[in-house]
């Protein structure tokens, strides 16, 4: 007893943590060598209560076998302080769980009980006392079917004329057409072969006129050559098979868009700091693709994507983007989602949530997946337990608050700018084509794998990899088909055939875990796995029982499938949680029956279908139990089979198809509101008069530095002294005259201004031009600069900078001539322009203003951007472009009941001096509310109040700019990034030929501005102090999963622009054009 006094010690630890319930028995000092206390009983069944104990038991199997006393107690010791430090760790891990739940719910709850304040305004007096779970009940089941249905125009061959551009998007793994490597990585499986026959089969639609599936290029030499092709050809589209010519551009395609490394294949988690540079890359191909269907099938207007489709959370990050900036429809599919994963994974207690979010990057995912539901019109999921279960889980959702929108938008009730995306059922096709039609033959007792007459030699390659394994090949297959993944429950599998002898007696036992060559360069949770498969076949001696071949094709796996129903075996899916279950429906087309999981997709396939058995995954007795039921009871096997076949059609690719574009069609419809109908002549000689008048004001300036500007009534002297030069025949006629035009236009501009009576703003040119000269510009050179002072006025520190990058890009005469200039602020259009008024900057300098952080967008010097008291006026397209879900007086009220209201009590404060906030009118737009942030201590962090917001349905962008000073609130398409893209697409400036200037600090829309395809330049040194401090809480995601870590677009300098610095900017061009 002397040697173990340590055990009294461990003892009162476990008391006192409360980790465990110890008996009193259990207090006394206890001998190792005692009879009646069994410490691996005690220690792994009392204290851990759900820690895995394979590693303790077998840790305490050496300790035992330890002959040396001092030796064993130390490593008893060690032992056992590790269980304690586990079920200590587990303990605290679950107290913080219920604490986040307990806190999620009442923040939901009190979001709902602001929505029905709100949305209790409009209703009909009769409806006044209806509490908001009777109002989304009221309908009878029957009613609702009738509505959802009723009016409903089923996709058919009526549509054929419609010829429509769809873009799917699936960023990560190796996708292509032919020979798909599924199983490789945990990125390369399921929804790989999903979306790349869902491309095939929506060009097969009447009506699909071209599909594009976008992914990411690869030329790594890791990976094979075919994914570093930018574009791959799937299918020929239904024009075709009709017997049509669809033209050149019909058809199915895979378009790789580079993004990140170009020498490296990224794993998912990764790959988020590279989502804008992705989108960009897209933007561009979708701008060409646009024009060459115009030419096609548009006659000569450009044919935009009918929809967006983003297929898991970073896809959906690219579609909300891309859908935003083309202002279409978007569609989402999660696939398996985030915050889902994250219970799973805190419910384990292995790791904490920061743990869990360094290795997953899940916070940013799951941001990914709420700015999903914040811009889709549709999300589509495969079951309704991922909709109630799973999507229920996310801020930007709610079941009950969904119908209530719905029934007030149906009555024509104003909802007040909220919304909730639409969500439906649409089961995962299949291909059928590679499906033997089998017949449900007698049943007998003889199973032959070789039919009579038949050679060796004409089955499948496949087969034989298998039976290799099997000393008897002809007994029914149990054929499990998945990458050996923890969650997939393969060991749980094997455990149950191990331990079940008449079962094992009975069957064989197919493995098919992916694709391997060797066990140590697979990634650790794979290895694992594989491992302890291998390791519980030695311990059952399954050894001709179970088949586990290392290679297979993605083409065999219908062999596979045959092989199993020849031999009258039985599918299994034992996955936790499986969130649809593909494979369950290609193993039913051929004739298998089903044992799968009851958590997930399962249930509704089975529903369906009808065609085997549900068990609980972690009951490994209930999974042996079912797969010798369907094996010793021929007929249940042959019942289930034909049960299988008979309702297989329902997941059929065509019916997926046509249940999808039904659902599309009740989308809203958008497509982008802006009109290049500039007469040619007219844009041909407003770009030379305007051209020549800036190459003037260009020579003017550079003239002046000494002096006085040039004169535009030298034009007068000018014209007589080329004249006399012309008629001594040294200047060619044609040229001359074009010379003349060009001087007249200056000299009727000039005496125009001079003689009108109104007066002209001070910040205009004295000369307007038709349209913005930003469409004739090569490169733009974006100021983003946010310095300000403590009160939020703009710091003057800013003029010099903008002076000295005039000065630099016009020390070149080449790039002077092709740039042009933007600047992008938080600051309205009336502080801007004081601004530069005050530092003697005309505003024609800029070829565009973009405004309260991105909600306007002005072009100084045109007709179209001043009114008639010559004041200035944005521009109307773009204002229409982002009226996309904005709610004005909704995000107005709400935010000031957000701020100024307290946490604690939840009552509204009454005395105004006391607010956290108040409205800045002189700051605000119909598209920007702007607030002064009075305490900047009680302000909410940006990601606290979007929470909130999309609680209440309500979508928008937030930002805390100008030195903490103001919160701004503009619509969901809004931001001084997306307004970059919008000039892109209105105007055909290239996103690669843009420079953007920027502080080391700035607004929380910061980050936003330095990834993408453009180049960005930070300056040292300009900006001292941002508002970034604001943007986010603890335990989110972190500026790494936004901004690149080292990308070579990406240059920090010191003084500002400078000569020497266009230099460099020219030769980065250059290096990564």
């Amino acid at each position: 007893m002397a040697g173990n006094e340590w055990i009294n010690g461990y003892l009162e630890a476990i008391l006192d943590s409360g980790a465990a319930a110890v008996t009193e028995e259990h207090k006394a000092p206890v001998s190792v060598g005692g009879t009646g206390f069994n410490p691996t009983t005690y220690f792994v069944e009392e204290v851990v209560k759900g820690v895995s104990e394979t590693d303790l038991h077998r840790t305490w199997l050496k300790v035992v076998a330890t002959r040396n006393t001092r030796e064993r107690s130390a490593r008893l010791e060690n032992m056992c302080w590790r269980v304690w430090h586990l079920a200590r760790k587990k303990k605290q891990l679950e107290c913080e769980d219920l604490q986040r739940v307990a806190h999620r719910r009442w923040e939901r709850e009190q979001g709902r009980r602001d929505f029905t304040v709100d949305m209790s305004e409009d209703l009909l007096e009769g409806e006044k006392g209806v509490t908001l779970e009777e109002l989304s009940q009221s309908e009878t089941p029957r009613a609702k079917f009738q509505r959802n249905f009723s009016d409903l125009q089923v996709w058919s061959d009526e549509n054929k004329e419609k010829k429509l551009y769809i873009v799917l998007i699936s960023v990560h793994g190796l996708v292509r057409g032919e020979n798909m490597e599924l199983g490789r990585d945990s990125d390369t499986g399921g929804q790989v072969k999903y979306v790349v026959e869902l491309a095939r089969a929506l060009s097969m639609m009447p009506g699909v006129y071209r599909v594009d599936l976008f992914t990411r290029q690869i030329s790594s030499p890791d990976v094979d050559w075919s994914y570093g092709e930018p574009a791959e050809m799937l299918s020929s589209g239904s024009y075709e098979m009709d017997g049509t010519d669809g033209g050149e551009s019909a058809g199915a395609y895979i378009i790789r868009i580079p993004c990140g490394p170009r020498d490296k294949y990224l794993r998912k988690e990764l790959l988020w700091p590279h989502i804008q540079e992705f989108v960009d890359g897209a933007l561009a191909h979708v701008l060409n693709m646009a024009k060459v269907l115009g030419e096609q099938i548009g006659g000569g207007v450009p044919v935009w994507p009918y929809v967006i489709h983003g297929h898991y959370a970073d896809a959906g990050d690219c579609a909300a983007r891309l859908s935003g900036a083309l202002n279409v429809p978007m569609v989402f599919t999660g696939h398996s989602l985030g915050r889902n994963k994250l219970e799973q994974l805190l419910k384990q207690g292995r790791q904490s949530k920061e743990d869990i979010n360094t290795t997953y990057k899940i916070m940013r995912r799951i941001e990914a997946e709420e700015l999903s539901l914040d811009a889709a019109e549709l999300v589509i999921t495969s079951t309704k337990q991922e909709i109630e279960e799973q999507w229920g889980l996310y801020d930007g959702f709610d079941v009950k608050l969904e119908k209530v929108l719905r029934a007030r938008s149906r009555r024509g009730v104003n909802c007040h700018g909220r919304y909730l995306p639409r969500m439906v059922v649409i089961p995962p096709g299949m291909d059928f084509s590679s499906v033997e039609v089998q017949e449900d033959t007698a049943e007998t007792d003889d199973i032959n794998l070789i039919s009579d007459g038949a050679s060796p030699k004409a089955l499948p390659s496949i087969w034989f990899e298998v039976m290799r394994f099997l000393t008897n090949p002809h007994k029914p297959m149990i054929l499990a088909l998945s990458r050996p993944d923890p969650k997939k429950n393969i060991t749980t599998l094997v455990k149950a055939f191990g331990e079940c002898r008449p079962l094992r007696e009975l069957a064989n036992l197919t493995l098919i875990m992916g694709n391997r060559d060797d066990i140590d360069e697979m990634s650790s949770g794979n290895a694992s796995v594989l491992t302890t498969v291998l390791k519980m076949i030695d311990m059952y001696d399954l050894y001709g029982l179970v088949a586990f071949p290392k290679h297979h094709k993605q083409s065999e796996v219908p062999d596979i499938y045959r092989l199993a129903a020849k031999t009258r075996g039985v599918f299994i899916n034992p996955a936790l949680v499986e969130p649809f279950g593909l494979t369950l429906i290609e193993a039913a087309a051929h004739g298998l029956p089903m044992v799968a999981t009851k958590n997930g997709g399962p249930v509704d396939i089975h529903r369906a279908l009808n065609n085997g058995l549900l068990v609980d995954p972690h009951d490994q007795k209930a999974i042996a139990d079912a797969l010798l039921k369907l094996v010793a009871d021929k007929n249940l096997w042959h019942e289930c089979r034909r049960n299988g076949w008979k309702n297989i059609h329902l997941f059929s690719w065509p019916e997926h198809c046509r249940t999808y574009l039904t659902r599309v069609a009740e989308c809203r419809m958008r497509h982008p509101q802006w009109k290049i109908d500039t007469p040619k002549d007219d844009l041909a000689a407003d770009s030379s008069l305007g051209d020549s008048l800036k190459d003037f004001q260009e020579l003017s300036l550079r003239l002046s530095v000494d002096g006085e500007k040039c004169s535009l009534k030298a034009s007068s002297d000018f014209n007589q002294v080329e004249s006399g030069k012309r008629a001594a025949g040294k200047i060619e006629p044609k040229i001359q005259d074009q010379v003349n035009e060009i001087l007249n236009q200056i000299s009727r501009k000039g005496a125009e201004a001079q003689g009108s009576n109104k007066k002209q703003p001070e910040s205009s040119l004295s000369t307007s031009n038709k349209y913005p000269l930003i469409r004739t510009r090569q490169t733009l050179f974006v100021i983003a600069l946010d310095c300000y002072n403590d009160q939020g006025a703009p710091d003057k520190k800013m003029l010099p900078v903008i002076e000295k990058t005039f000065k630099a890009v016009r020390s070149d005469s080449q790039m002077s001539r092709t740039s042009g200039f933007i600047l992008s602020t938080a600051m309205p259009i009336s502080e801007t322009l004081e601004l530069l008024k005050s530092g003697n900057i005309p505003a024609n300098e800029f070829d565009s203003l973009i405004c309260s952080s991105g909600s306007e967008v002005y072009y100084p010097g045109t007709y179209q951007c001043t009114e008639d008291d010559s004041g200035f006026c944005a521009d109307p397209d773009y204002a229409t472009h982002i009226e996309y879900r904005w709610g004005l007086d909704g995000v107005k009220v709400t935010i000031s009941k957000l701020m100024n209201t307290q946490d604690s009590g939840g009552d509204h404060k009454s005395d105004n001096s006391s607010f956290a906030v108040v409205e800045d009118t002189k700051s605000c737009n119909a598209h920007c509310v702007s607030f002064l942030v009075k305490d900047p201590k009680k302000a909410r962090p940006v990601d606290d109040l979007r929470q909130k917001l999309r609680m209440r349905g309500l979508r928008c962008r937030l930002m805390y700019c100008r030195n903490s000073t103001r919160l701004q609130v503009i619509p969901l398409l809004a931001s001084r990034s997306q307004a970059l893209r919008y000039l892109f697409l209105r105007w055909g400036v290239k996103i690669p030929n843009m420079y953007v200037i920027l502080g080391e600090k700035g607004d929380t829309d910061h980050e936003e501005l330095i990834s993408g395809s453009h180049k960005t330049v930070i300056m040292k040194g300009i900006v001292e102090k941002g508002s970034e401090e604001l943007l986010r809480t603890a335990g989110s995601y972190q500026r790494d999963d936004i901004v690149p870590g080292e990308s070579p677009m990406i240059i920090h300098t010191k003084g500002g622009i400078s000569s020497e610095l266009m230099t460099t900017l020219k030769e980065l061009s250059k290096a990564t054009s």
